[in-house]
């Protein structure tokens, strides 16, 4: 799986909501701010992942029990 774009995608946006604060109190105010860009930026992003149906397959059999429960197989 190629996903140099991707995290560079990610790295522009993450850069483009920190770039104007000077600093942050704490580390969890950077982390919430993060986590606000990411779930509005993931309404944007709508091209299907390649060889979603390998890869969940691949997690699946290497995080076991704990992706079954998070991902309804």
């Amino acid at each position: 799986m190629y996903t140099t774009n991707i995290i560079e995608s990610v790295h522009r946006q993450f850069r483009k909501l920190t770039k104007t604060k000077g600093g942050f109190p704490n580390d969890n105010s950077l982390l919430k701010l993060l986590f606000m860009g990411v779930q509005n930026a993931s309404k944007k992003w709508t091209m299907p992942v390649r060889n979603w149906s390998l890869t969940i397959s691949q997690l699946s059999i290497f995080f076991g029990d704990r992706i079954n429960d998070k991902i309804k197989l």
